[in-house]
């Protein structure tokens, strides 16, 4: 391992289990696994999100609107998201890998990211890594059951994770690209191992799509015939960034397996929880927003924040008949304001507000970044603001600040002359005194 500013790793294994929300579902509703099933959009209730095989052969696709799918495959069974719960499922999947690398980074819901570098020494070879990797994950609740055969979930114990081992795909090797087409090539229950010095060949034969492409240069390319990544690699890198610009380059050295981007670890932080339950579940927008900032405030007073600023942000509800609805955000700005800190999480309430009326509602803070040297003058005081008034706990930032910059910072403007037409003589400052 490489210590940074963060914990890194340059061999890595991809742990990828596809359709992850939908397999929740599955496997705590065992009764559609024979079943053609969609997940709804958690953004729009409109379109389908994840679909099942059977739905797959009738016609259906992620992303067609819920009209679609239904002309194509009239006995689609359509289900509500749960997507608290499915966090919460793949929060188990990510402790458990903790367990074997510190460097643990998730992607998306169902794919994460293991530093390897250095784990040799604890369990021997990448094979043995792998298979220790996917030990802990059946100890954390993956059993190898075959599909269908779940378990159902008692419906208080959102924790019980019944999702069979046989689902989770392991690829490894040099750079987290290598890794994911390693994954993605893996049969179920299976990993695929890519040794050092292999990366080009074992890419050459991969198809175009396992590029991080945009529609477009993915269709340009294919104009030109290039169907695999050697085909790719097999043209000039010069007439490839002559015709993609940077972006060209990057795809090209992908392809080419000479990039290696390491598995970045995270430190992960100890949340702060603001929730909120309604006798009555609510289902306007406005009682919402109104609810969402009162615990935006009361995230912000709790003392495990001072000095620092928010960066990362999410809402959860939990709504009637057990359904549920989640928002996050990433600040460009970490603020330690609450107007900063809700108003993304207002845009989603209003976009894509929650299916039915909420009995909770929950605000985290899961990431932070230090104050400035200004703000965490003040935001030690924050609790105080809320509990004393703000003049006092002004006056305590005050007296700091002069103790610390041993010369007053902070002033009155007072009226001296007010009949002057000249603002410099209307008005004076003068030093401000606790």
């Amino acid at each position: 391992m490489t210590l940074k500013s963060h914990l890194t790793s340059d061999t890595a294994a991809c742990c990828w289990i596809p359709l992850f929300a939908l397999r929740c579902e599955t496997a705590r509703r065992p009764e559609l696994a024979s079943l053609p099933v969609a997940l709804l959009s958690p953004d729009d209730s409109r379109r389908v999100w994840q679909v099942a095989p059977l739905a797959r052969r009738a016609g259906v696709k992620p992303g067609m609107t819920v009209s679609q799918a239904i002309g194509l495959c009239p006995s689609l069974k359509l289900c509500e998201p749960d997507p608290v719960h499915y966090d919460e499922q793949f929060s188990q999947i990510v402790t458990a890998l903790v367990t074997v690398s510190p460097v643990v980074e998730p992607v998306e819901l169902g794919r994460a990211y293991v530093g390897t570098d250095g784990l040799e020494r604890l369990y021997g070879s990448p094979q043995q890594i792998v298979e220790e990797i996917q030990m802990r994950s059946a100890e954390c609740g993956m059993r190898n059951f075959s599909e269908g055969s779940f378990a159902p979930r008692a419906s208080n114990v959102h924790s019980a994770l019944r999702i069979p081992h046989s689902a989770l795909r392991v690829g490894w090797g040099r750079g987290k690209f290598v890794a994911w087409v390693a994954a993605t090539r893996a049969k179920p229950g299976e990993t695929v191992l890519v040794p050092a010095g292999r990366e080009a060949t074992f890419l050459a034969s991969q198809p175009l799509a396992v590029l991080p492409l945009d529609p477009d240069t993915h269709r340009r390319l294919l104009q030109l015939g290039v169907k695999t990544l050697g085909a790719l690699v097999a043209l000039p890198e010069d007439a490839v960034v002559s015709q993609f610009g940077g972006a060209g380059r990057q795809l090209w050295r992908l392809a080419a397996g000479l990039v290696a981007e390491p598995v970045v670890g995270r430190i992960v932080p100890e949340p702060i929880v603001a929730a909120l339950t309604f006798f009555t579940p609510v289902g306007e927008r406005d009682l919402l927003a109104h609810a969402l900032d009162k615990l935006v405030d009361r995230a912000l007073g709790d003392p495990r924040r001072s000095g620092w600023r928010v960066q990362v942000v999410r809402v959860h509800a939990e709504l009637e008949h057990g359904a549920s609805w989640l928002a996050a955000a990433t600040l460009k700005d970490p603020s330690a304001t609450r107007e900063r800190i809700a108003a993304p999480l207002k845009t989603q309430l209003e976009r894509s507000p929650p299916a039915g009326a909420v009995e909770r509602l929950v605000v985290e803070f899961t990431a932070f970044t230090p104050g400035t040297a200004e703000l965490q003058l003040f935001t030690r005081d924050a609790g105080a603001a809320a509990r004393a008034g703000r003049r006092r706990a002004l006056q305590s930032a005050a007296r700091e600040i002069a103790l610390r910059i041993r010369r007053p910072m902070l002033y009155h403007i007072i009226e001296v002359q007010p009949w002057s037409r000249l603002p410099e003589r209307r008005y004076a400052l003068i030093d401000f005194e606790p």
